[in-house]
């Protein structure tokens, strides 16, 4: 199954949560694909004890997974991005959805 999640917020519970839902999707065989659009895009900012979204994150690219993130969102906060927040395309975004079995957004 190919599965998109759209990520468009920072709460660290709900982004922890989605993360985690792509890792055991990835460890199942499927194919994961993150778009992170909104404040999604401040993924890397979220620092929570309870939640860490950094090291599920991280568990979701080495197991495959990938990230893309809204340009114009990282334009807007002026950054350049970073490995799980890598710039892409309103393109991309749209062939992400397109290419989906199924599309879930937090």
């Amino acid at each position: 199954m190919k599965l998109a999640i759209i990520i468009a917020q920072t709460d660290p519970e709900t982004v922890f949560n989605a993360l985690r839902l792509a890792s055991y999707s990835l460890k199942q065989g499927d194919e994961v694909k993150i778009f992170l659009s909104g404040r999604g895009v401040d993924i890397d900012k979220i620092a929570d004890a309870k939640f860490d979204v950094k090291k599920v994150a991280r568990e979701v690219l080495d197991a495959g997974g990938k990230f893309l993130a809204c340009g114009t969102c990282l334009k807007l906060r002026e950054s350049e991005g970073s490995e799980i927040c890598p710039l892409s395309t309103l393109k991309d975004h749209y062939e992400i959805i397109r290419d989906a079995d199924k599309v879930i957004t937090v």
